[in-house]
Order: C-alpha cells, then structure tokens, then sequence
C-alpha cells in the first residue's frame, strides 16, 4: 500500500497525504522510490543504463527514447555520491550484489521521490558490502534531509544510524511503534519475536543478540 500498488481492503490509507481510492495512482507512484534488490533487469545494461530506468519506471531502456544530457548527468553525480563511479559502464550481470544494491538507489533516486522504500536492501549481502550499503544511505539522507524512507528488515544491525522511527510486527500485527530508542528495546523486540533477545547499542549503531530465558522480558 505505501508503494501505491495496493487498495486497503478496509479502512484509509494516506501516501504522501493522498488517499489511495482518491488519487491518480500513477501520479503518486512518480513520488516514491523503490529499491527492491529482486529487482529484474532485461537486456544488456550497463549500471548507468539500470539507473536511467529510473525515469521511466521499466525494467529495460524505452524504445525510441533518450535521457537528456541534465538526467544523464544526475545519473552519474547519484553514482559517485553512491561511491560506484567506476563501475558505471560495467555490465549489469557482472556486478557484485553489493554494487547493484547501490545502483538500485541511485535508480530510485532519479525521479527525486518524496518517500524512499527498501525493501530489504541487503539482502545477500557480506557484512563489507552491507556496510557499504548502509554508508551509502546515510550519505541519500545526508544529501536530502527532506527524503523521507522506510527501510523493512528482519536484522537490527541493519538500522542506519538515521533511522528515528520503528515499527515492530509480530504474529501478522503491528506490536510496537514510535520513537525508534523507545521501540527498538529488548522487552518490545523479545515480545515481537517471542523469543529472548538482547538489545544493546554499539556507537550509534543497535545490536541483537540472544539472551537466556528468564520467563519474562525486562525492559
């Protein structure tokens, strides 16, 4: 729903203060960026060409249609703050998953959304390239204070320090939601997944680990 691709089957849901029901649902999908590391490539791209794609919403280059040089050029300056200049020409196939990651955001950053999805951005990724991807969304936030994102993971060490909300779901249902340091504590993580976890901050960074179970969940 939050992607504009699902109706609620009861109550409302407001995107970007629009009521899906009641607004243009491809008009307001032009204000959302989506990066979903299952997402499909067709044909022979370079990681430039995959960004570009950015502005047409499809998984391969348009027919008969070509960026103007302004979009090529945001395209490239999205890669070098993403730290994977050098591999702009390269052939998409022949990318590392950490390097893909970051060309996804730079795709879904081409349209200049509003709101920013990731969908479990590092996913299949090493702990270095995880780093790196956390860097790199620090480095989005960094350059647009006003880009709102939601990022959905089931690892903790995953947060970027820039993280200030959170949402914890357990069983199908939203258990917990708020202020991230008041959400985000061994009671309210243990009780979403109802099995003992230990929450600590290591810098500004939240870590989990499994505890010893007492029978009940301290704070």
């Amino acid at each position: 729903m939050i992607g504009a691709y699902q109706h609620p089957t009861r109550g409302v849901a407001r995107i970007l203060n629009n009521q899906l029901g009641r607004v243009d649902i491809f008009e307001l999908r032009k204000h959302i960026g989506h990066v979903d590391p299952r997402h499909r490539v067709r044909g022979p791209l370079t990681m430039r060409e995959v960004v570009l794609t950015g502005l047409t919403g499809t998984a391969a280059l348009k027919p008969r249609w070509e960026p103007t040089t302004e979009e090529v050029r945001r395209a490239d300056g999205l890669l070098e703050m993403l730290r994977v200049t050098s591999r702009a020409n390269a052939d998409w196939r022949e990318l590392s998953q950490g390097e893909r990651g970051r060309a996804l955001i730079a795709r879904a950053l081409m349209p200049r959304p509003q709101l920013l999805l990731l969908d479990e951005p590092a996913t299949g990724l090493d702990v270095a390239a995880r780093e790196q991807l956390l860097t790199s969304i620090d480095a989005v936030h960094a350059a647009d204070a006003d880009l709102a994102s939601i990022l959905v993971t089931h690892h903790l060490e995953e947060l970027p320090p820039t993280t200030t909300h959170a949402m914890l779901i357990g069983r199908g249902r939203i258990t917990s939601a708020g202020d991230a340091d008041e959400v985000l504590t061994t009671r309210l993580v243990s009780e979403a997944f109802d099995y003992p976890i230990d929450i600590g901050r290591s810098g500004n960074r939240w870590t989990a680990t499994a505890s010893a179970f007492s029978g009940s969940y301290p704070g």
